[in-house]
C-alpha cells in the first residue's frame, strides 16, 4: 500500500514539473535573456570599436601624427602596405607595422584640414 502512494505522488509531481508546452521554453528563457544582455552590452560594442579602429588604420596616410601601441608619438613619413615609416624626431625614423598604431595623435586637427 505504501508503494502505491509513493508512485501516485511521483506521477503527479512529474506531470506538474513538465508544465505543458511552455516548460522547455520557460527553462531556457533566462539563458536566452542572459545571452542577449551579453551581446548588447559587451560583444556588439567591442565589434563596433574594432571596426572603427580598422577603418582608422586603413585611412592612415603620409603626414599623420600617430601614437603607437608602445606609447611613442611620431609623424608618418612613408606608407608601404602594412609598413609605416614614422619620424620620431628630426632625422630619426623607424619602421612600424600598421597594426601597432593605436590611435591618431590629433584627429581633431586632421578633421579641420578636411573641412578647409
Amino acid at each position: 500500500m505504501f508503494f502505491a502512494d509513493v508512485a501516485h505522488a511521483m506521477g503527479a509531481a512529474g506531470q506538474q514539473a513538465q508544465g505543458g508546452p511552455m516548460g522547455a521554453l520557460g527553462s531556457f528563457l533566462p539563458l536566452i535573456l542572459m545571452f542577449a544582455i551579453f551581446y548588447f552590452l559587451l560583444i556588439r560594442p567591442q565589434q563596433k570599436k574594432a571596426k572603427e579602429h580598422k577603418a582608422m588604420l586603413d585611412a592612415i596616410q603620409r603626414g599623420d601624427r600617430v601614437l603607437t601601441a608602445g606609447g611613442i608619438y611620431g609623424r608618418v613619413t612613408a606608407v608601404d602596405g602594412d609598413e609605416l615609416t614614422v619620424e620620431l624626431a628630426e632625422g630619426l625614423q623607424v619602421k612600424v607595422e600598421r597594426s601597432f598604431v593605436s590611435n591618431l595623435a590629433n584627429p581633431a586637427k586632421k578633421q579641420e584640414k578636411k573641412d578647409k
